[in-house]
């Protein structure tokens, strides 16, 4: 089984998370693979940069693969399986920005986004690197021409969602989950990290996964 972790927006493939599950995995002898989705340049980082990288990753692989996806790597993880289904065996999406590019950055308003375009680029804490990073707008502009909300997926979904959540809307995931007959939905008493729920979510993650 070949396991893909897709950290989240200004985070790294070394983020607690990434840490915790590749050290339960590696227990029943999984490797977890957990591209940087950073690189080459955070700066110039956009959707379909993160998603080529991971389907380039998945073709130089046999078999078929699970893609566990954080916030936006949740995003890119169905923008993967849209493009590559017949390799994309199930996901695990946690806190998933679907509607990134949207009402995912309902925080700047449409003063804080035109700003943005305006100059091009925006400064934000990464806190992989402990310090204000700039990202150019293409980032935006660039998820505005992927959807996730209307992704028609077959393979089997698990989704955990935390209802306190202030960087994902916990109402969008719900109704998208919902609205799915393959997703396995846990709305969780958490916040955006999810911190507090990683155990839960590990035990039901790995009954999903068979291991």
């Amino acid at each position: 089984m070949r396991i893909f972790y897709l950290h989240g927006f200004a985070s790294s493939a070394r983020s607690s998370k990434a840490t915790f599950f590749a050290g339960k995995l590696r227990e029943y002898g999984v490797e977890l693979h957990t591209p940087d989705l950073n690189e080459p340049d955070f700066s110039t980082l956009t959707i379909t940069r993160m998603v080529d990288r991971v389907g380039k990753a998945i073709e130089g692989l046999s078999g078929p693969v699970v893609l566990i996806g954080s916030s936006l790597g949740a995003f890119v993880a169905v923008q993967v399986a849209l493009k590559h289904p017949a390799r994309v065996d199930r996901m695990v999406l946690l806190a998933p920005a679907l509607d990134f590019g949207g009402n995912r950055l309902r925080s700047l308003g449409d003063t804080g986004i035109e700003e943005w375009k305006r100059t091009g680029k925006l400064d934000v804490f990464h806190y992989a690197y402990g310090r204000m990073l700039p990202v150019h707008y293409e980032l935006y502009a660039d998820a505005r021409r992927h959807n996730c909300l209307d992704a028609a997926l077959v393979m089997p979904i698990q989704v955990f969602q935390g209802r306190s959540d202030d960087a994902v809307d916990p109402d969008v995931v719900e109704r998208w989950s919902r609205e799915r007959a393959n997703v396995e939905l846990h709305m969780l008493d958490d916040d955006h990290q999810l911190t507090a729920s990683v155990g839960y979510i590990w035990e039901e993650m790995k009954r999903f996964l068979a291991l």
